[in-house]
Parts: C-alpha cells; sequence; structure tokens
C-alpha cells in the first residue's frame, strides 16, 4: 500500500526502550546526521517526538532552520466534520463501526496476520482454524464474523471468532482470532492473511462442552452451505466456472458445476446466518 503511494524507500525504527529516551534534539541531529542532503520533513499538525513527547512541530521547525531543511505541518483532515486521526479511527474499530472506520481510512478496514501452530483442536473436532498473529493490529469487538479473507492473493469466504475461546481455555486466556475458510484444506502455517470483517453474527459465547462447540462449526457451514445454494442465480452470473462446498452430515460436499464472476450476496447470506445459531 504504501509502495502504491510512490514512496521510493522506507526506514523502519524498533521502538524499544532506549530509543525511546532519546532527546527531541538528539533525535533530530541524528537524523540529519544518517539522511545526508535532507531537505524537507512533512508531520502532522499535532505531531511529537523525543523523550516525553517533548518535540513538536513548532521545535520542528526550529530545528530545521538550524540544520536547514524545511517543514510542513499537514493540517487537520476532517470527514463529516470529525477529525480524522489514528485514536479516532481505532474508537471506530473497537465499537464494531467499521463504515465509520474505512471513511477514516480510505480503504476497508482489514486485518492482517500470520498463521501460527495452535492446539489442533478445531481439526480434531472437523472444523479446522487458522490461528492468526495479528501484525499490532486494533481488534474489533470479540464475537463471530462472516469474513472475507486473502490468502496468497486468493479470496476466501469464512468464519472468524475473536476473543478467549472460554469453551476450551483457562482463565489466563489470551484474546486471539481463529478463521475457518470455507473449503479450505491447504496446511498454510507461517503464511499471511487479511481480513475484512464483513457482518457481526454473534457475541462470543462459553459452550457446555467441545461437542456443542463442534456442533456449531457444523450448523454454521450448514448454514453458509444452505445460502450458497439458495441463492445460486443471484449470486452467480453465468460465464465463468468457479468451485463451492459445505459440511453437511460431518461430511464435505465438493460442487464444480457453479458458474461464477459476481459478488456474493453478502446481505442476504448474513441475514440467514444471523437468525440460525
Amino acid at each position: 500500500m504504501i509502495r502504491a503511494l510512490g514512496v521510493g524507500h522506507l526506514l523502519i525504527i524498533p521502538f524499544d526502550k532506549d530509543f525511546a529516551q532519546t532527546e527531541a534534539e538528539d533525535f533530530v541531529v541524528q537524523l540529519t546526521e544518517n539522511a545526508r542532503g535532507l531537505g524537507e520533513i512533512c508531520v502532522g499538525h499535532e505531531w511529537s517526538f523525543g523523550k516525553n513527547r517533548a518535540g513538536n512541530l513548532a521545535l520542528l521547525r526550529k530545528l530545521g532552520t538550524r540544520h536547514h531543511f524545511n517543514v510542513v505541518g499537514i493540517p487537520p483532515v476532517k470527514v463529516n466534520g470529525a477529525v480524522v486521526s489514528s485514536t479516532a479511527i481505532r474508537a471506530r474499530i473497537e465499537r464494531g463501526d467499521f463504515a465509520g472506520a474505512a471513511v477514516m481510512l480510505g480503504r476497508d478496514y482489514t486485518i492482517l496476520g500470520t498463521v501460527r501452530e495452535g492446539s489442533k483442536l478445531g481439526r480434531q473436532i472437523g472444523f479446522p482454524t487458522a490461528n492468526l498473529s495479528a501484525h499490532s493490529e486494533q481488534f474489533p469487538p470479540n464475537g463471530v464474523y462472516f469474513v472475507e479473507a486473502w490468502f496468497e492473493g486468493v479470496l476466501h469466504h469464512g468464519v472468524v471468532n475473536v476473543g478467549f475461546r472460554p469453551t476450551v481455555s483457562g482463565e489466563k486466556a489470551e484474546r486471539t482470532i481463529e478463521v475457518h475458510l470455507l473449503d479450505f484444506h491447504r496446511d498454510i502455517y507461517g503464511g499471511d492473511i487479511e481480513i475484512k470483517f464483513v457482518q457481526f453474527l454473534r457475541p462470543e459465547k462459553k459452550f457446555e462442552n467441545v461437542e456443542a462447540l463442534a456442533k456449531l462449526g457444523y450448523d454454521i457451514s450448514d448454514h453458509l452451505g444452505a445460502y450458497f445454494d439458495a441463492s445460486y442465480e443471484k449470486v452467480f452470473s453465468a460465464h465463468t466456472p468457479t468451485t463451492y462446498s459445505y459440511i453437511s452430515n460431518n461430511q464435505s460436499y465438493l460442487q464444480s458445476d457453479w458458474r461464477g464472476g459476481a459478488e456474493l450476496d453478502v446481505a442476504s447470506i448474513t441475514a440467514g446466518l444471523k437468525g440460525n445459531f
């Protein structure tokens, strides 16, 4: 995304305790010494830097005059009267306002994560999930969501649980993201998945046992398959061959005679899902 904006070089500095102790003026001096020919710095109007956030736009302009570089303060950007900021975007995501976050981001809100090895419980009960280690992302509210997921540039549909897995985790549970992709049976440990949250389905809840949790997994797949099947004409247009599958009675059924190309009728699918589990 940054490359698409035309950025030729990107310097990423790990923010550790030692770096956090750098005085504001020392930071700028180090920058000018290591970036010879520095001509201009652009920052947000409320940007701060240095130990205890002592540096601000006024100090940066003063240092720019001393070290011969120009400083540009970017004025606030407003959307529907609200100032766009990382704080405002995170607040919208935290309360599940994905549309509001997308307006401020200029794109859909997604989470990018790397698939890590888990307990493999989902595989044991016939409902495999990928455990994601998120890349420093803001999590949405806990619960179950219908999602679109991209792996190696290919779009998949699935269901995500965000939360503490109360049915199988102990008291010191870690907040996790687990995704079940429909018609997907590959080992993808170490791979990256990007997830778009399409629809909130229900809050996270604790089941009596693992068997009840497994049944819910099959119910989810049954309902998804049923809505894909019922929406054949509405969901897909003729021309391009495609494949779909769903789980029924603990078996996987694969159909390859569908023809697609149009977008899924997400509204009707998720409306039915919300009413059935």
